[in-house]
C-alpha cells in the first residue's frame, strides 16, 4: 500500500512538474540596463582629469606617500558625508 502511494504521489507530481507553465516576465517601463548604458557612454565621453606634473615624481616612497595622502583624503570625505 506504501509503494502504490509513493507512485501515486510521485505521478502527480510529474505531471505537476511538465505541466506547469512559468509566469510571463512583467514588462518593465523602465530598463535599469539601458540606464546603466547611457551612464557607461557618458563616462567614455568625458575626459578624465591629467594628474599635476608638479606632483609626480618618480620617486618611490615620494609616490607612495601621495597615494596614502590620497587615499586618506578620499576616506575622510566619505566619512564626512554620511
Amino acid at each position: 500500500m506504501r509503494r502504490l502511494l509513493a507512485w501515486v504521489a510521485g505521478g502527480l507530481a510529474a505531471y505537476r512538474a511538465a505541466t506547469h507553465r512559468p509566469a510571463e516576465a512583467p514588462v518593465l517601463e523602465h530598463d535599469p540596463a539601458e540606464e546603466l548604458r547611457s551612464k557607461l557612454a557618458q563616462a567614455r565621453e568625458a575626459p578624465s582629469p591629467e594628474p599635476e606634473p608638479e606632483s609626480v615624481s618618480l620617486e618611490p616612497d615620494d609616490r607612495r606617500r601621495a597615494i596614502h595622502e590620497h587615499g586618506r583624503a578620499a576616506l575622510d570625505e566619505m566619512r564626512d558625508e554620511t
